[in-house]
């Protein structure tokens, strides 16, 4: 995914599959999900060690994705599960593709 970062994304984090779910948007995805990684910032993620980059979808518009942001996290769990597993039904990490 060579060139991937001219657009906004929303993306989930977990730490495991069917682990817990951390729902962010990002104008670079690449970089801020290496800072997920890294630990860069305390918050979320750092706390309980969501690391895997498990779904995200591109957006053209800030205000639309974080529009879908905000929907997503009103979304039950099993939704937000069920979401994952279709396009990635194992929980890969999709970080590796990004980079």
């Amino acid at each position: 995914m060579v060139g991937r970062e001219a657009y906004i994304a929303v993306y989930m984090m977990s730490d495991r599959p069917r682990g817990t779910i951390y729902i962010g948007v990002t104008s670079q995805l690449s970089r801020r999900i290496w800072e997920h990684r890294e630990g860069v910032e305390p918050g979320f993620t750092r706390r309980y060690g969501l690391r895997r980059l498990v779904w995200y979808e591109p957006h053209d518009d800030m205000g639309v994705a974080i529009g879908r942001e905000k929907s997503l996290k009103r979304w039950p769990r099993q939704w937000k599960i069920n979401l994952i597993e279709a396009s990635n039904p194992h929980w890969a990490d999709l970080y590796p593709g990004l980079v």
